[in-house]
């Protein structure tokens, strides 16, 4: 099985897959009467259908047991979908280009450094969320409507990946 590297998470690097959602580098402006700095359009919610919804929930997700054998990668077909930790803890990310199904030697891991949310483009392959710490918790603003919108693809033995971050 292959070992995923862990690669810092930046934008140039994570653009195939989404948006990082970081102030660092990112436009803004005066806002407010000059008492807020707005860092305007970070990510835009992509939806399939001219009915669906863009919410707003929050997830807590609990730590998986690493070293962490990656069976498995879910897609959002019909819209994107972004993590924001709300609690400024650095978590991990898996993701595959967009296909038909996720090829194994194609998988990448990221890190954000905490400060960092992530959007996933619709049809992204990634990992369910993976948290770091014990518990965490993340602003998720994705797509509600009629459809699946889930598609979830199982590696077959000889294409699990290992993700064995050193903390």
């Amino acid at each position: 099985m292959r070992t995923l590297v862990i690669e810092p998470l930046t934008k140039e690097a994570f653009a195939p897959f989404g948006d990082v959602i970081e102030t660092d580098g990112s436009d803004h402006f005066m806002i407010n009467n000059g008492s807020t700095l707005r860092f305007h359009r970070l990510a835009d919610v992509q939806l399939g259908a001219p009915d669906d919804t863009a919410i707003i929930s929050i997830f807590r997700a609990e730590a998986l047991t690493m070293p962490l054998t990656v069976r498995m990668l879910e897609r959002h077909p019909l819209g994107s979908q972004a993590f924001v930790p709300l609690l400024g803890k650095p978590f991990l990310i898996v993701v595959a280009p967009i296909g038909d199904v996720p090829v194994s030697e194609h998988v990448r891991a990221f890190i954000s450094n905490g400060a960092q949310g992530i959007n996933y483009h619709r049809g992204v392959w990634h990992h369910p969320v993976l948290t770091i710490e014990k518990r965490d918790d993340f602003l998720v603003v994705d797509r509600s409507g009629t459809g699946n919108n889930c598609d979830e693809h199982f590696f077959n033995e000889a294409e699990h990946l290992i993700l064995a971050p050193h903390l």
